[in-house]
């Protein structure tokens, strides 16, 4: 009954507003005062949630991202993204996704990718006579790529949450074919739509262009090699890894593109403090949430109910599909991962699905959540950017969540896509 109260108590918060991180304090706070715990243990069990030393990387990875979006990293990947892919019939929604993964690449992050990648690819479109649905849509669903290309924060996230062993090295090399075949599928569907709408062809600049190109953005993709290599080959750890993105791109926007000045590294600062602080603080009141959902046996009761449900190990891995992306559709993809990661996962490993490729579909799931209304962050953010309503941007959006859909099965049901360069690189 008290699962119940406070499973119940923690929705009708989220129903009525109340900001995620104050909904899941409110509900383990009433909870802890009716069964006469006493309040330091919440607040202990709030600390405890944010004193992990992995934690962080996760500073230290949204501050990189930022100075990324303001050091010219940004429009060079669109550059380079543009020579590439610009010839294709509406050849610019395939720089949006093409630009999004190399972007993704070096941030980590569906919302820098969003600001970064529209801010710039969106008056790009509408000058060439492109739908501004059609700009939003390819931008927001393109942003979910940088959840699953390293470096990714979320993955830390899902790593420090687990309550099994998960290598967030592994975790990192796991995201990438998966992140590759999103990129397809999008890139295909940004094609397809385009062409229905008969939007303008590009033109190959030369392989000149191209190449000068290249050799002008080689700098900042260097950090994600940085990054990955330096981990899987013991150099340093994920967290270290973080602080030296950090170090690097501050080098590369004063020395090597000299456009990171005083003003720009200010934003940069304070954009990052404002999404850290916002995830520090969900994942306290998680913690706090998660010890009360723990205290109630809340991961076993939801053990039980998805083996009554079904013995097989697929159609419970599809059930925990359907409720990972319902919960993503209201619910921020951090809270979830700190909050789900130690439910859902017990239940995945005992019906022998491995902890890394269920990060896999956790993150591309809980990605779909981030540009499915009602509380899509990402999809809200795309449209602020491209200043359409957010219902002009969702009546066209279908196609792309049909493509994402499609890849998510795939992911879901054949682990060697996740599996194997974890496996081949060990």
């Amino acid at each position: 009954m008290e699962l119940i109260l406070l499973v119940a108590l923690l929705f009708i918060l989220l129903a009525c507003g109340v900001p995620v991180a104050f909904s899941l304090g409110f509900a383990s706070l009433a909870m802890f005062f009716m069964l006469d715990i006493p309040a330091i243990v919440a607040f202990q069990q709030m600390t405890a949630g944010m004193n992990v030393f992995s934690l962080m990387a996760i500073p230290f990875f949204v501050f990189a991202g930022e100075l990324m979006a303001r050091t010219g990293i940004a429009s060079r990947i669109v550059e380079i993204a543009e020579a590439a892919f610009g010839r294709s019939r509406g050849g610019l929604g395939q720089v949006t996704v093409g630009a999004s993964l190399m972007f993704g690449a070096v941030s980590g992050s569906a919302a820098a990718s969003v600001s970064a990648m529209g801010s710039t690819l969106m008056p790009m479109m509408r000058e060439r006579n492109y739908d501004a649905d059609y700009a939003v849509n390819v931008t927001v669903t393109a942003a979910i790529l940088g959840i699953l290309i390293p470096p990714s924060h979320n993955m830390v996230l899902y790593a420090v949450s687990a309550p099994v062993g998960v290598s967030v090295g592994d975790l990192f090399l796991a995201g990438i074919l998966p992140g590759l075949l999103a990129t397809a599928a999008l890139m295909f569907t940004a094609w397809l739509v385009a062409a229905r709408r008969h939007y303008p062809r590009g033109s190959f600049p030369g392989w000149r262009v191209f190449l000068r190109t290249l050799v002008l953005a080689t700098p900042g993709f260097l950090t994600a090699l940085i990054i990955v290599v330096g981990i899987l080959a013991g150099i340093f750890t994920p967290t270290e890894s973080s602080a030296i993105a950090v170090v690097y791109t501050i080098l590369i926007g004063l020395l090597v593109y000299r456009s990171l000045g005083w003003a720009r590294f200010q934003e940069a600062v304070d954009g990052a403090v404002r999404t850290t602080a916002m995830i520090m603080l969900i994942i306290g009141a998680a913690g706090m949430f998660g010890w009360l959902f723990a205290l109630l046996d809340g991961p076993g009761a939801m053990a039980g109910l998805l083996t009554a449900a079904s013995g097989n190990p697929q159609v419970i891995l599809f059930l925990i599909l359907v409720i990972l992306l319902i919960l993503g559709a209201f619910i921020d993809m951090a809270t979830l991962i700190v909050i789900m990661t130690p439910i859902l996962l017990p239940v995945a490993v005992k019906v022998g699905i491995d902890p890394v490729h269920f990060g896999v579909v956790m993150m591309l799931s809980l990605g779909i959540g981030l540009v499915t209304p009602p509380v899509g962050a990402v999809l809200f953010l795309g449209c602020a950017v491209g200043r359409i309503p957010p219902e002009q941007a969702v009546r066209t959006i279908w196609p792309f969540y049909l493509a994402l859909g499609a890849v998510l099965l795939v992911v879901t049901y054949v682990p060697a896509l996740s599996l194997w360069l974890p496996g081949a690189l060990r």
